[in-house]
């Protein structure tokens, strides 16, 4: 398609300032203008009426799990991308620990090649030392010229000061983010949930909040020192959050991501030992839920994300404490913040666009994306925040089924999703 014209949505687009109805031209993969309802017309060789829909930057996720190469029983990058694309999102960011961790330019450019079959755009975040061993950094330069947006070891926190210290360094050199997963891995050997009555009435061995805030406490005072942007993935624990909220008024670089099940669900979900609830870092305490809501209310959270992490459907019908940690959640990511954040707690759809749009794209760095301002890429997102439906995990485009959502009703979703100028989801 060499040109689309979108008309009369509500245009949201933090990043220009605009909140209006307007119309949108797509041209040859870019935004070519943005203008009042028709003064376009006749530019473009076809238009779609989206009346009552809101139209946005393309939605980002900072933090999925695509499992290739290697993992293909539970995700590939193509069925990823297509449950990418059915909750709204047009770029998705790989994390590294896949079967062959991604380390090298080559696996990065693997990672982006044609060949995959993605719906969406791919953008590797590559491991900060090599096989994630938390040894010795990976080359930093090469991977980012391969396309890497990103540093990090994931579920193999960087625990070494030093280590840290240099990858922060090293990074910043290159105005490149570092992403800690924040868990001192040295005392949650063997737990599985988080500890608190749950877990005592379930006799789970559980994970302290410090074993978290120890970290992302640790990282703070090493991103003041080094002048390094260092990114907290998937916070969860009110500690955490306010070491975040304190580094951001002393103007440092750090900034955090939540995702849809730590500001939506408790510990006490997991109920009998369901390994749907089980994830990592696990689901906390209504206070913790509580300060995650107050973050994104008051913005000391910058970004949503999934932490999409699917699994094959015997790696978790086994007993809580062998089940695989992670649930999958690209499909319903937005339909979460539509109807938590946005229909419950009041929080604007501007915020919403920020937080799943905009600031992704300023934290990583992603030029031309999480805005509609002329020139930029023709990545659109277009959701009706009023459509009522229920999420069936047996429908979902995902190869794994392994989500706490199944059978919830939602209000809002998207309705179609346009990478690059063409339409590669339409609900």
């Amino acid at each position: 398609m060499e040109s689309l014209l979108i008309q009369r949505g509500r245009v949201i687009d933090p990043a220009s300032g605009i909140d209006h109805e307007m119309d949108v031209l797509l041209r040859d993969g870019r935004v070519a203008a943005v203008a009042p309802p028709g003064k376009l017309r006749g530019q473009a060789a076809q238009t779609l009426n989206v009346r009552g829909a809101i139209v946005t930057p393309g939605l980002i996720d900072m933090h999925v799990h695509l499992r290739e190469p290697g993992h293909t029983h539970k995700e590939t990058i193509a069925t990823g991308t297509a449950a990418a694309a059915a909750g709204g999102f047009t770029s998705v960011c790989a994390m590294p620990n896949t079967g062959r961790v991604n380390d090298s330019a080559e696996i990065t450019r693997w990672k982006r090649a044609p060949e995959r079959g993605a719906l969406v755009n791919v953008f590797p975040i590559a491991a900060a030392t090599v096989e994630s061993g938390g040894e010795k950094l990976t080359n930093f330069a090469a991977l980012k010229k391969a396309g890497a947006v990103a540093f990090s070891d994931d579920g193999r926190p960087i625990l070494d000061d030093k280590l840290m210290r240099n990858a922060l360094r090293t990074a910043a050199r290159l105005n490149m983010t570092v992403v800690q997963h924040a868990e001192d891995t040295r005392v949650t050997v063997g737990c599985s949930m988080n500890y608190g009555p749950t877990s005592f009435r379930l006799g789970v061995h559980g994970m302290p909040n410090s074993a978290e805030y120890s970290i992302v406490e640790r990282d703070i005072a090493l991103a003041r020192e080094t002048k390094g942007h260092m990114h907290v993935a998937h916070i969860s624990t009110r500690e955490a959050l306010e070491a975040v909220r304190r580094a951001k008024k002393a103007k440092l670089r750090v900034t955090a991501e939540v995702t849809p099940h730590h500001f939506t669900l408790i510990d006490e979900n997991v109920g009998e030992f369901d390994t749907h609830y089980k994830m990592n870092p696990p689901l906390r305490s209504a206070a913790d839920r509580d300060a995650m809501i107050e973050g994104i209310l008051d913005g000391t959270i910058d970004a949503i994300a999934t932490d999409h992490a699917p699994h094959a459907f015997h790696e978790k019908q086994v007993e809580f404490e062998r089940a695989a940690f992670g649930i999958t959640g690209l499909e319903t990511a937005l339909p979460i913040a539509l109807t938590v954040l946005h229909r419950h707690f009041k929080l604007t759809l501007w915020r919403i666009v920020e937080l799943l749009a905009s600031n992704p794209a300023k934290i990583f760095s992603l030029t031309g994306r999480g805005t509609l301002a002329k020139g930029a890429h023709a990545d659109i997102t277009i959701f009706d925040p009023k459509k009522k439906w229920v999420f069936d995990a047996s429908q979902s485009l995902s190869k794994s089924r392994n989500t706490p959502f199944d059978g919830w009703n939602f209000t809002g979703r998207a309705v179609m999703t346009i990478v690059g100028g063409k339409v590669v989801y339409e609900g």
